[in-house]
């Protein structure tokens, strides 16, 4: 699913909201995502799952072309960790 398919769904589930409104509604939702993730927060939306983000500290890694030790610096990565509603949905196949 993309974000215009969330946007369309959201548009067609909610007839009060029109394209625009419910992608305004998408887009402030996301960008108060990434703002608290950026600023180190911890987001969990119940029954869903929860985004954090992780520490990755430096370590040495090999450049497979050459076989040469490159150093890879420490960084921030976003990780998200399906919540337990979730992962009995996807676990369960869908009925036809």
């Amino acid at each position: 699913m993309t974000r215009s398919d969330l946007v369309e769904q959201l548009a067609e589930r909610f007839g009060q909201l029109t394209q625009r409104d419910a992608d305004s509604a998408v887009k402030a939702i996301l960008e108060a995502m990434g703002d608290s993730l950026v600023r180190g927060h911890r987001i969990e939306i119940r029954g869903f799952g929860s985004f954090s983000v992780t520490h990755r500290p430096p370590r040495m890694g090999r450049n497979p072309r050459t076989g040469q030790s490159v150093p890879i610096p420490e960084r921030r990565v976003p990780h998200f960790k399906p919540g337990k509603a979730l992962r009995q949905a996807i676990e369960t196949p869908p009925s036809r």
